[in-house]
Order: structure tokens, then sequence, then C-alpha cells
């Protein structure tokens, strides 16, 4: 019995206190042999062994590419709730290398010794099946409520986390009856040695663990086979052991070097060579997702028909990397099928795909930070752009650089901070090119250098048709003319090139006002950024006062000068405004500014409620945003200056048409005060900038396109995506 699962070979070495250093050397020594995994005893109570988890731990920071595992965890020794903990933590600190082997316990003297009570037979094994439960559960940081364990392990509402970097598998060491059903029911793996078995015995435990694993809804070849050896069998022993039993992974204990470099340089080959060419011979493979996982499926997606190019990456529901692609940075997302294509070849694919699957939703997504949340959705389909992230000067005389969408900008910054050149990118390096770059791109250096759509010099656009067409001023205008600032509805931008600016040290702004008088404060904000140099580009972020504080302003931004001298000459109108309870001024680079984004995991909740306006001046909506403030409904209200150079571009330059707005705002809020106090700064507004809007409301993008701009996007979209497959994010058809 074959169960396809590919060989692995591994280590089982002595965790000896007599030589610390020779068990680390034995596991680098398997490193650079060419084993698989790494595996230890674990006998707390052994006082001339090491502790097998700080061992481990050791061990990891000493490899790189070995997969490690105790050989098994002795369970009562090592409390589950804290061992999921320890378990995640050394996965995540050596990137994903860990197996996680446990027993019920043997050696009862011993572990009673050590102060844990004595269980029986029967309750050993449930308090592994209990421990099982709950170690994943503790994994499952994606899941809602609390946790809670059993009689064995009492915890009552302990909180998830952390998750670890992969699917860590579980390996129960088994011989027994009750054990070998349990790890048919739910472990990962089966792991007893070749000494402790007679003749048969891996058959009996073979069909047990089928048979309880069928009787759970278990394909059996969820179960991988492992075996401990003693690495004195032939080739032979072995490839009969893994085709006639199921065996996949032999683990030889032995601390003796030649012994392991012996078996590495002679068996190991036979054996890999010998399946390999029966499995081709047969077509024998293993079953692919499990029972659990393909439960979790999403109706009306054809899993089965995804190209073969994109299984490898494509994440579903069911998968453990599901809770690290479903979500963006604001909105909760539950997708049926996150397809993550690694060139543009596979980004057709998945767009045709897509296409055969129009009666979906369909989400682009680059990096996911996109305030909107139109980057998931719920059942259906999304295109992860993020391994397309490649950035490349092509020509050092014009400034002339290629990034693909995946790229964040804060990456995009320091690649080309060697060079002294800028593009300006929004206000977050987390954000991801693609996203910004299609939308307009309002930043830190916008009344300088314009948003970054005015600064692409061409794009290749993948259509709805699945052919890619090079976007320029000479090549496709009409489509160029869309990507820059209504891209999402035109096709998927697999790389933009820009022209970036040259661009030294400059002053990174940091001010808080009191802002009691807060309708004069915004007047006053505004009129003096107007009044500014266009070197100066500053944000205000508006609070109500709390605890008895005063309403708070916080200024930030960039005055793109390297004399600190003028920084502060350029400042002195604005420190004039309200009362300063907080200054920062600070001579930096562009690339320092923008290295403010973490790399965690985006897991927003629910729906993002922000909303968006574009507004000429602040004069007469400062009473109506001074009046939401105080109201305390928004927790988020910003105010983002534009103008300056964004106004040198004409209003039908591109598909961005607002050029003779000021500011931006966008506040966050939710209930009916909001609505009616947004809804009356509404009134002033002349546009609005949807990367800031989550609303759906088709009305919105009347507003965000004026008529004749509209009237001209239907015809590239009827032309481009005459069937409209991009039509979730703001479509204009």
């Amino acid at each position: 019995m074959d169960y396809g699962h590919d060989l692995l070979f591994g280590t089982f070495l002595t965790p000896s206190a007599a030589n610390p250093r020779q068990v680390v050397q034995l596991t680098q020594l398997s490193e650079q042999l060419g084993y698989d995994l790494a595996t230890f005893q674990d006998h707390p109570y052994q006082p001339r062994f090491l502790d097998t988890w700080t061992l481990m731990s050791y061990a990891a920071a000493a490899t790189s590419t070995i997969q490690l595992a105790p050989n098994v965890t002795n369970l009562p020794l090592r409390p589950a709730p804290v061992l999921a903990r320890a378990a995640a933590s050394l996965d995540l600190l050596s990137g994903g290398r860990l197996n996680l082997g446990l027993g019920a316990g043997a050696f009862w003297d011993a572990i009673e010794a050590m102060g844990v009570p004595r269980l029986t037979a029967g309750e050993s094994v449930e308090a592994l099946s209990e421990a099982i439960d709950l170690i994943r559960e503790l994994w499952a940081v994606g899941e809602r409520g609390a946790v809670h364990g059993g009689d064995h392990y009492p915890v009552h509402g302990a909180k998830r986390g952390p998750a670890p970097a992969h699917e860590v598998p579980i390996w129960l060491g088994a011989y027994k009856p009750r054990m070998l059903r349990l790890t048919g029911r739910k472990a990962d793996g089966w792991l007893p040695s070749l000494s402790y078995m007679q003749p048969g015995d891996l058959a009996v435990g073979n069909a047990r663990i089928d048979d309880a694993a069928a009787a759970a809804g278990r394909h059996p070849g969820e179960v991988r086979r492992l075996l401990n050896i003693s690495g004195g069998e032939s080739a032979e022993q072995l490839v009969e052991l893994a085709l006639g039993d199921g065996m996949s992974a032999f683990i030889v204990s032995s601390d003796d070097p030649a012994m392991l470099e012996r078996f590495a340089a002679e068996t190991i080959p036979v054996v890999r060579e010998a399946v390999a060419a029966e499995r081709t011979r047969t077509g024998h493979t293993a079953p692919g997702r499990s029972a659990r996982a393909l439960a979790q499926r999403r109706d009306g997606i054809a899993y089965d028909d995804l190209p073969a190019s994109l299984r490898e990456t494509a994440v579903e529901p069911g998968d453990f990397g599901y809770r690290t692609v479903r979500s963006t940075y604001m909105r909760g997302g539950a997708p049926g099928l996150v397809l993550r294509p690694r060139d543009v070849g596979e980004v057709a694919e998945a767009l045709a795909f897509a296409r055969r699957h129009r009666h979906l939703p369909l989400g682009i997504r680059s990096a996911g930070h996109g305030i909107s949340g139109r980057s998931t959705n719920d059942g259906g389909i999304v295109i992860d752009l993020g391994a397309l992230s490649r950035i490349e000067v092509l020509d050092e005389a014009t400034r002339r650089v290629r990034i693909e969408p995946g790229a964040r900008w804060g990456e995009v910054a320091r690649a080309l901070e060697p060079h002294g050149w800028v593009i300006s990118s929004g206000d977050y390096g987390g954000v991801g090119v693609g996203g910004l770059a299609t939308a307009g791109g309002i930043g830190f250096l916008t009344r300088e250098h314009g948003l970054t759509i005015d600064r692409m010099v061409a794009a290749d656009v993948l259509l709805a048709d699945g052919t890619v067409v090079r976007a320029s001023a000479e090549e496709n205008p009409d489509l160029f003319w869309a990507v820059r600032g209504a891209g999402a509805n035109i096709g998927v931008v697999t790389a933009f090139e820009f022209e970036a600016m040259p661009v030294g040290e400059l002053g990174w702004v940091q001010l808080a006002f009191d802002a009691t008088d807060m309708a004069d404060f915004v007047r006053g904000f505004g009129a003096t950024m107007q009044a500014s140099p266009r070197d100066v580009t500053l944000f205000a972020i508006l609070a109500a006062g709390r605890g008895g504080q005063p309403p708070l302003a916080q200024v930030y931004g960039v005055v793109d000068q390297p004399d600190p001298d003028t920084i502060i000459e350029r400042l002195q109108p604005f420190a004039q405004l309200a009362p300063l309870v907080g200054q920062s001024v600070q001579l930096s680079t562009y690339a320092a500014v923008m290295a403010n984004a973490t790399d965690a995991t985006h897991d927003g909740q629910g729906e993002p409620r922000f909303r968006s306006g574009l507004l000429r001046t602040l004069d007469d909506a400062a009473d109506a945003i001074a009046a939401l403030i105080a109201s305390g409904a928004t927790p988020w209200f910003q105010i983002r200056s534009v103008g300056g150079a964004v106004a040198d571009v004409a209003p039908d330059a591109t598909a961005y048409a607002h050029r003779d707005a000021g500011f931006s705002v966008t506040a966050i809020g939710r209930g009916p005060v909001f609505d009616q106090l947004w809804d009356a700064l509404a009134t002033h507004f002349d546009g609005l900038y949807l990367s800031f809007e989550s609303r759906t409301d088709p009305a919105l993008v009347a507003q965000a396109f004026p008529p004749a701009t509209l009237a001209r996007l239907r015809e590239v979209k009827r032309r481009y995506d005459p069937e409209p497959l991009f039509r979730d994010n703001f479509p204009v058809a």
C-alpha cells in the first residue's frame, strides 16, 4: 500500500548533555548531507539529556533549511496550551520548519516523579485527543470566539495565537488500538519505531488508522506514515516499506556521523529512485487537500478546473494560509478562491479562470491595503498580484523606472533612494503600487510633483479578453488616459513605467495643535496651505477632545528642502494657527518617511465605513467639519492637501479629472449622527476620490467623474471590457 506522500529522510538524535555541541553539530551535518528532517528525543525527566525544546530552538538558529521535530513530545510534561505557543513560536522563528510529534506519555514513574499526576492508559489517550484539538484551536488565529478546553485542559477564554508560519503537522507516536484510532481520526502522521514492531504490526496499524480515518470522513492518505529505523536496513527493505506498507519518511536513529554519511550517500538515492520509478509506472499520487479543506469549498467555483500552473499557489477557504489572504487592511473577507500568479502568463490564466466564473465577484489585489476594501469579497475570486513585485531602473538619464503592481511603495522608495529619485506615492509605505497608481495617488509630494499617475509614462495592461497591450501617449492613448484614474475598470496593469523625480534630504514634519476653535483652525490651515510654496505638502488629522482634553489637530507631512532654516521658515505660518502642544521637525529622506509599514498580516473585520470628498477650499466647509468632529461620531477625520502641481495638468488629460481640488477629506464613522453631519459636509464637495470611499452606491461614480469624463470612460469600457468582467471596483459601465 502506497499513500503517495513525497519521501522524507531524517535523523533521530540523542540530546545528550555530556557534549552539548555534538547534537547541534549532528543537526548541521544532517542538513549538509541532504536529510530533510532532524528529530530529537524528549525525556524531560532525564538528567543526562538537554531540554529538547531549548535544543530545537538552538538547532533552528544553527541551520537554515532542515525541518525539525520532537520525536516525540512528552505531552504530560508539556501542557498543551503552553506547548501550542512554544511550537508556533519556534515555527515562526525557524521560517516554518517545525513538525510536532506528540506522545501520550510513557515511563509514568519518571513522569510522576516530576510532579505530574499519573494517568491511566485511557486517560492518557483522552488527554492527547483533547490536546490536539486545543493546540489547533489556539493556532487558528483567524477564527472568532473564545477558546475552551475540556476535562484535562480546562481552559476558559484563552486567547488564540500566535499562528505558526505554516500548517504544522501533528504526528503521533502510537502503537496500541486506541492510539491508532486517534491517529486516524485527528493526526497528520503516524510515527512508530520499527524496533518496537513485530511482523505484521505495520499492516495492522495501517488498517486501524485507515478505518478510523474513513469513519471520521477523512481520506486515509491524509495521514503520513513515518518510521524510526536503525539505519542498518537495506535499500530494498525500505523500498518495500514505502510501497508495501505506506511508509514515506524514514528517520535514522544514530549519533554516528560516519553512519549518517554512509546512509545518505548509499541508501537514500537508491530508495528515492526506486520509489519514484514505481510511482511513475503506476501514476500513484498523494490525495491532495484534506476532506476538511474540501468541505469548505464555496459553491459555484470549478476548483478542479484550475490550471495546473495556478494550483501550487492558490489558496482555498480550507487551507492553512487562508487567514493571511482572506481580508484586507480594513475589510473582512471570505473569498472562495485566492489566486496568486507568479508572472504575467499566470495572471492571464487567472483572469481566464475568472472569465469562466463571471457570475462571481472578482477582486484584483496588489497589496490589500486599499481603504475601500474592494480587493476582497464573499464567495468570489481574488487575483493577488503580490508576487509581481519587481522594481527596475530602465534609463538613468531619463529616470525611467519599471515597477510591477505587487511592489509596495515603501519598497519603491528604498529602491530609488540610492539614485536620489522619488515618485510621490501616498502616505503609507505598505500600500501596493497597483491600486494607488491606477486611482490617482495623493501623497506627501503631491503639491510639488503632482499625483502618482502624473509621473506615469506607460503601462502594460492585461485586458479582459486575455491580451496584453501597452498603453502610453503614443500607443493605445485612450487606454492610457483611462488607466490614470479609473484603471480598475479597464484591466489589470502588470507593469508601470514612471519618470521619477530627483530628491535629496527633506523635512519630515509632525505638529500637534490645540484646536479648541476647530472651524477657525480648519480655515487657517486651508488658507496657509494654499499660500505655501509647492515644496510644502502637509496633511491634518482632526479629533474631538477626550477626557477633559481640548480637540486636537495633528499636522504632518513634508517640506522638500534640505536646509533646516528654510524648513522652519516654511512652517512659521502654520505655527501661528493655534497653540502648539507638540512638535517634531527633522531632516530625513523620503524612503525613511515611507518606512512606516509593518509586515503584519491584514486582518480587517467587517465592512469599512470610509467616506470621501474633494473641496476646492476649506473656507465654506470649515463649520461643517468642526460640527462633525465635535459630535464624536468620527474617530478619524483627515484632510489631505492637493493643489499645486496637480492643477498644472488639464482636467481632461487623465481620468482623474478634479484637478482644481485643493483638498481631499476622508472620515470613518457610522450611525445616524455621522450620516447626517457627513451629508451636511457633502453639500460643499466638488467630486470625491474613490480610493477613500467604501460605499458602493453607483451614484458615487457620477460624483467621482464629471459628466464628460464619465461618458468617455464608458466608451473606453465598451471597447476594452464590453461584457464587464471588471465590475466590482466602482464600475463605470
